[in-house]
């Protein structure tokens, strides 16, 4: 048994499954493809449902696969404990009806024994309290003594969950050594002192459950199995824990070299160093996989690990954004395993540092409040919900941040309360995310397992027959699938195909098309004569108008990229897009708006590519030979072997499925509409192309005209005509202040009351019928102000009233705070206000303006 590292046990795994005949499969990205029933990649078997569901096949039948996945349902006991953590990976091999209980039980003994060269002695088993075939599979074929195979129940021993396929299971645990364990004669597998841990899982699936606890044996039998690399890496070296493992390690030294701590001279620091450094792990790898912060699903979990993260660098004393300085570290340690983060290091960094250096802006502000909060809160109380819900949206602040930050002052908190406003908040988010990824209803129905073959990339028109049918609330609302089919199924960003299907005696308005999760393209529209049958032959055409406006919309859109990311930087990645046949709605990665001389700059790229008309060339490559190329793949996609690349020669290079144009000179033109901010680091571009500008045009033309008429002008002089009358208006408006202000003061000299108070001239008074920057104009030019006097005036609307207090240089150097002032003055007229020692404003009730007024003399009479 020889020391051997993370990233070399990893491979041999993988390498050694390989040598078994099975697949090597890349890790999925942490982002669920086509899977809503989680937010983030859990286990190493979840990207692998659709091969045990039989969805999709694999050669062989065989794979291996180490899992990046995230957890975070123990977060609170993350660095508290040595053993919690939020990202892990998970080795793992698979058998999709091939092997079964003898060739994993003897593989995974062949792995730890002889690979890993693990004393058998230190080895211990435990299997399903009922499965004596796998019992005596591990003595007689393996010569593990009875002694060391202990019978557990189902409870430990038997994978299920509700009703489907599930098994009984089959743990290997390693012996750390009596020096690690209690001493009690009892001590045994079972015991939780640490000797004994766990370190792989071999699930044998082999019945069906109708939950009701009735199980028959399932037609083909299945192995899932699982184990943690950090785990088996803490076995090899001999470390105690996740945290000594030697890329775990390196990258806690650097976290202790930027804030100048050192790992384990102090328990409280150790915790937030071991926050840390589980946290910037998990939160690499998210940003890697295409997650960026906000207050949503997977994007809430990285917002709060993050800035979870960050606030413990303030406990430590480090108040400096410096997460984005470790994630360096986290790549190097990764980088053998997962290239990408590499190609990704100046995103991943970009995104961090900013999510590190927005949290630092509002955390003081939080912090503050916060503490404001807790002054009114009785020993052991609980905050309130509403409350815990502002901190959230206003300052940034992660649930389980509010949380820790009372439970260490020892108080509670109303988490019902905030959740219900959450959900409230999220309704509408959880009922979007419910709809993503295509018609599961209609896959369980009419349409399971119909497949179809897509032919438009190369015509518009074919003849080809129905395969299935399904009808909604009416005989002419009917959704339908094709053998062959030229209607594009939207995907990618690219919207459905819109057509006719024809039979001899029926004609179909097809008016829109979607992928089912088994990649099968449906035709949904409306029968609007005659009747059709499954296996009709039919006439299927897209349309072509408006097919050809969403091609060049598309590939407008990959010409955008590459224009952004040469004005903007490498940094830039496609976050998202729509096109039609109406626009290019792109979202990409930016941290700041776009400056005018950046859209132009973007916009004059994209057309000059356009007007050069360059061939479109798509072709399909080993996924190896694109990347060498420099295609960009969309973040968090998983692709095949082979992917189909979308190139314009010394320009732009995608992974892209879609539908494009033959040469950019169909473009025609393109024309930016907008760019605004659609969530935290995600910048939105609305643009046309091609008879999409002249109607943007033709729209500007008639809009100038109308505006020429309104001014009593012609369209070449619309500009300077509005020039010169927004001069006119700006002097009226001037003249204007300028005599409201005259009146202000005299009425204000008519109702004006002036007293000394320790040498400070307070002037009050009152105004009617004036407000806002009015307001703030009388009291600028408030007859006698001068260095040593305070002036308090109430503008009065009805039953509210406005108060605006100002304080002369002098008069602040004695103590007098126009801020300080306004904020009794108004709490004592049943208002609140505030501001500056030199100015400030705040409401009241008109009613009680002479509590206000005398509340000011009693703060001047204090000085």
């Amino acid at each position: 048994m020889q020391w051997t590292g993370l990233n070399e046990l990893r491979e041999s795994f993988l390498s050694f499954f390989e040598s078994k005949a099975h697949t090597r499969l890349k890790s999925a990205p942490l982002v669920p493809q086509g899977d809503n029933s989680v937010l983030l990649i859990n286990a190493g078997m979840t990207p692998l449902k659709k091969y045990f569901q039989g969805i999709e096949h694999l050669s062989g039948n065989r794979a291996a696969s180490c899992q990046k996945c995230i957890r975070t349902p123990d977060i609170e006991n993350v660095g508290h404990t040595e053993r919690h953590g939020t990202y892990f990976e998970m080795l793992g091999n698979f058998s999709f009806g091939d092997y079964f209980k003898k060739e994993a039980i003897h593989w995974a003994w062949e792995y730890l024994t002889g690979v890993l060269a693990i004393p058998t002695e230190r080895l211990w088993v435990t299997v399903f309290e009922e499965d004596n075939e796998a019992a005596n599979i591990w003595h007689e074929q393996e010569n593990v003594p009875y002694e060391r195979i202990v019978k557990l129940g189902r409870e430990s021993n038997f994978w299920e969950h509700g009703s489907g396929p599930c098994g009984p299971c089959s743990e290997i645990h390693f012996d750390r050594g009596a020096d690690k364990g209690c001493g009690k004669p009892t001590c045994g597998i079972e015991c939780d002192c640490g000797r004994y841990v766990e370190i792989w899982n071999l699930v044998f699936t082999q019945f069906d459950s109708d939950g009701n606890g009735n199980y028959s044996k399932l037609a083909t039998q299945n192995i899932d199995t699982g184990m943690g690399l950090e785990r088996l890496a803490c076995v090899m070296q001999g470390a105690d824990n996740l945290f000594e493992v030697d890329t775990v390690k390196n990258i806690m030294a650097k976290i202790c070299d930027i804030i100048g701590k050192t790992y384990k001279a102090d328990k409280d620091d150790d915790v937030s160093i071991r926050i840390i450094t589980d946290h910037i792990r998990s939160t690499v790898f998210m940003t890697g996989d295409g997650v960026l912060p906000s207050n949503e699903g997977r994007g809430y979990v990285l917002r709060r690990l993050l800035r979870r993260a960050a606030r413990n660098g303030r406990l430590l004393g480090y108040n400096k954004p410096f997460l984005h300085q470790v994630c360096q570290t986290v790549i190097d340690e990764n980088l053998s395993a997962y290239p990408e983060l590499g190609e990704k290091r100046a995103y991943i960094e970009k995104v961090i540092r900013t999510e590190e250096e927005n949290f630092a802006k509002t955390i003081d502000g939080g912090l503050k409040i916060l503490a404001e909060m807790t002054k009114i809160l009785p020993k052991g109380g609980a905050l309130s919900g509403e409350d815990a819900f502002k901190l959230h949206g206003t300052f940034g602040f992660p649930l389980d941040l509010t949380r820790e930050i009372l439970a260490e002052k020892g108080f509670k908190l109303d988490e019902a309360a905030f959740k219900e406003l959450m959900r409230v908040e999220r309704m509408a988010a959880r009922i979007a995310r419910k709809f993503k990824g295509g018609w599961d209803e209609a896959e369980n129905g009419a349409f399971g397992g119909i497949t179809t073959k897509f032919v438009g990339y190369d015509t518009l028109e074919t003849t080809t027959e129905i395969t299935a049918i399904a009808f909604g609330e009416s005989e002419e609302d009917i959704s339908l699938t094709l053998a062959e089919t030229p209607f594009y199924a939207e995907s990618g960003g690219q919207s459905g195909d819109v057509g006719v299907v024809r039979s001899d005696d029926a004609v179909i308005e097809v008016t829109d098309t979607k992928k089912l999760l088994s990649g099968a393209a449906v035709c949904r529209g409306i029968l609007k004569s005659g009747t059709v049958n499954v296996g009709d032959t039919v006439n299927a055409a897209v349309d072509k108008a408006t097919r050809l406006a969403t091609m060049r919309n598309h590939t407008s859109a990959h010409l955008l990229q590459a224009a952004l990311r040469q004005v903007l930087g490498e940094h830039v990645h496609q976050a998202g897009q729509l096109v039609d046949s109406k626009r290019c709605r792109f979202d990409f990665t930016h941290f700041s708006a776009l400056t005018s001389d950046e859209l132009t700059r973007v916009e004059k790229l994209v057309n000059e590519e356009i007007l050069t008309s360059k061939a479109v060339v798509t072709e399909e490559l080993p996924i190896d030979e694109a990347k060498k190329r420099g295609a960009a793949a969309l973040f968090g996609e998983k692709y095949g072997s082979v992917v189909r690349v979308v190139t314009v020669p010394d320009f732009s290079a995608e992974f892209c499925g879609g539908t494009h144009v033959r040469s950019t000179g169909e473009i025609g033109l393109f024309k930016i509409l907008s760019e605004s901010g659609v969530a935290g680091g995600v910048r939105r571009i609305e643009a046309v192309t091609g008879t999409g500008v002249l109607h943007e045009y033709l729209s500007l033309e008639r809009t100038i005209a109308e505006t020429a008429g309104i001014l009593k002008t012609n369209s070449a002089s619309v500009l300077q005509k509005a020039r010169a009358l927004t001069a006119e208006l700006a002097a009226k408006t001037a003249e204007l202040e300028s005599l409201t202000a005259k009146l202000a003061s005299n009425e204000f000299e008519k109702a004006v009351g002036v007293k000394e108070i320790n040498g400070i001239k307070l002037i009050v008074g009152k105004l009617h019928g004036i407000s806002g920057a009015d307001l703030r104009n009388a009291a600028d030019n408030t007859k006698g102000f001068d260095h040593l006097t305070v002036v308090l005036i109430a503008g009065i609307d009805g039953e509210k009233a406005n108060l605006v207090c100002k304080c002369g240089t002098e008069a602040v150097k004695r103590g007098a705070k126009a801020g300080d002032i306004i904020k009794a003055a108004c709490a004592a007229a049943g208002g609140k206000g505030g501001g500056k020692p030199d100015s400030a404003m705040g409401g009241a009730n008109t009613s009680e303006l002479a509590e206000a007024f005398a509340e000011a003399e009693k703060i001047l009479a204090t000085l």
